[in-house]
Order: C-alpha cells, then sequence, then structure tokens
C-alpha cells in the first residue's frame, strides 16, 4: 500500500493553520436521519450532521442498491460552485450542464461504492446570504470561508470512515470546479483520502495572477498569506504518492495552460522520485470548463486501478 511520507506533516501542519480560526477539529460528530429512500438505481438517506457546532451541515449518503458482501470503497463528492447556490450537494444527485451522465450518484452506485456529499457553507441548505457577505464576516472573526469548507469536508471524512458500509482504507475525492479545488485541498490535508480526482480547476496561482484571471474565481477561494508560504505545487506534493488524477481543457479561463504546464512538470518529478511516476496523470483537452465523454472515462479507468 501506498503510505504518505511523514516527512510532509509538518508542511501539511502550516497549511492547516492558514486556514483561519477553525472549530475544535475533534469535537464529536452526530448525525439525524432525515429519510432513507431506495430507488432502482441506488439507495439515498439524507442527513443533517453537526460537523462543526455552528449550523447544521445537510448531506447525501448514496449506497448501491443491493447491500455489498463486505466493506465498500467510498467517494467523497466536492459540489461546484457555477454560481448555482441552490444546488449544492444536488449535483450529485441532479447532475450539471458541464458534467457528463449519469450522475456520479448512479456511476458510484453502480460500482458499488458508497458516496457522501454536504452542502457547503452557501450552498443548498445553506443558502441565503452572499459569498460576499460571509466572506467579509468570517474574516472579521479571524475566519477564512475557504478554511471553513475545507474544515467541514475533513469532517465530512471523519462521519464517512465510521460508516459501517464503508472500508476506511479505499476513500476517493473527486469534483469539478470548487470541488475539483476541494478534491485536492482535502486530499493534501487529509491522508485518509487514497484517491484523488479533480476536474477543471488545477489552478497554478502565479499563472492565475499574471493571465489576469483573479475574479474568474469566487471570493470563496482566496486564503491569507496563502502565496507566502505554498504554491499549487506544494500544496499538491502533500498528496504524493497516493493516486492523483487530474483533468483540464486547455481553454479554461479558470486553469490558465502555462500553469499547468507547470504543476505537471513538478508532480511529474515528485512522483518520479518516489517511485510511483504512473500514479500522478493530467488529462488536458482542447476544450473549456466541462467534463467530456473521455475525461469521464479516463476516471472510471483510474478509479478501476488504484480505488
Amino acid at each position: 500500500m501506498l503510505l504518505p511520507d511523514p516527512h510532509q506533516d509538518v508542511p501539511r501542519k502550516q497549511l492547516y493553520s492558514l486556514l483561519g480560526d477553525l472549530p475544535d477539529r475533534h469535537r464529536p460528530i452526530s448525525a439525524k436521519l432525515i429519510s432513507r429512500e431506495t430507488g432502482e438505481k441506488f439507495a439515498i438517506e439524507k442527513l443533517e450532521l453537526d460537523l462543526n457546532g455552528m449550523e447544521p451541515v445537510p448531506a447525501y449518503v448514496v449506497l448501491p442498491r443491493e447491500s455489498p458482501d463486505k466493506r465498500a470503497p467510498a467517494v467523497v463528492f466536492n459540489h461546484s460552485h457555477g454560481g448555482k447556490y441552490k444546488l449544492g450537494k444536488d449535483e450529485l444527485i441532479e447532475g450539471n450542464s458541464y458534467l457528463q451522465e449519469p450522475t456520479y450518484a448512479e456511476l458510484f452506485a453502480r460500482r458499488g461504492y458508497v458516496t457522501i456529499a454536504i452542502d457547503h457553507w452557501l450552498f443548498g441548505g445553506r443558502s441565503g446570504r452572499t459569498e460576499s457577505s460571509l466572506f467579509k464576516e468570517m474574516l472579521w472573526k479571524g475566519q477564512v470561508l475557504w478554511g471553513m469548507m475545507v474544515y467541514d469536508s475533513i469532517r465530512a471524512v471523519d462521519y464517512l470512515v465510521n460508516r459501517p458500509e464503508v472500508d476506511a482504507s479505499r476513500i476517493a475525492s473527486l469534483g469539478l470546479s470548487m470541488g475539483s479545488t476541494m478534491a485536492w485541498w482535502l486530499a493534501a490535508l487529509d491522508t485518509r483520502i487514497k484517491v484523488t480526482v479533480d476536474i477543471c480547476c488545477l489552478t497554478d496561482f502565479h499563472s492565475l495572477i499574471e493571465s489576469k484571471g483573479l475574479d474568474g474565481h469566487g471570493i470563496y477561494y482566496y486564503v491569507p498569506s496563502l502565496l507566502k508560504h505554498f504554491s499549487t505545487s506544494d500544496i499538491n506534493s502533500l498528496i504524493a504518492p497516493r493516486p492523483h488524477l487530474a483533468l483540464a481543457g486547455d481553454q479554461d479561463k479558470l486553469t490558465p495552460p502555462q500553469g499547468l504546464d507547470i504543476v505537471d512538470r513538478e508532480m511529474k518529478k515528485i512522483y518520479a522520485a518516489q517511485g510511483v511516476a504512473n500514479a500522478w496523470k493530467l488529462h488536458r483537452e482542447d476544450v473549456g470548463h466541462q467534463e467530456t465523454p473521455t475525461m469521464r472515462a479516463e476516471i472510471e479507468r483510474f478509479l478501476d486501478r488504484w480505488l
């Protein structure tokens, strides 16, 4: 089994420290089951989780229709932004205009995986105020909106690994756009994530500045003082040697191509140095901010191999 480098613990702790004043990492988690339904393609639990002690977190856990004979692999599905604040975790069930079909709920259930998706701050059942107002209020309080989102994702993993259906040694993190960024931040900070799949948001921060593309990302994305300590490659290096598939469009303004070149070059060096060159892959196409059929096929192959 591939194991993270223990020398990464110091930068991992430093990265976490940049995420503002966060709730207690080890506070108890409670879960309230709202409903459980079994359909033709999967079973779905609607939950209300207490992850942060500040506000309830609506969540879905999607299960294969037929219970597996043994503990199953699991996926943390990280929803996108796209200005669709009402959608949130429903993206797992309903899909989105820039995602392929079938939905990831159906795809993962069909493959025997358990999937969890939560509504992040501002989205789905937590929507109702503007992104800028929440960012400003948190900033005054010493909090960072992205940090609070990442914290909830880590706590969702805490909940997931204790589910009786889940093989805690086989957990993946996947998402597109904001969900892509969450996929690699979560994996960088939480070594329980064994496979990372990020779709259309592996953004090199310095290249984004050079291309004058900062306003393409929402204000949630920005972490104070981050560039004093970390580049995009530095954060993603914390995932190695665990398998990591990134997928990007060369016409996507959120991920400048020159930045993709930089991250790909650095990750190839890092993975090769750790003797697992085939555990890193950047798949690029001449498209914009979208998942394509060939991207979906790459994702399925990667998960088949590593999860």
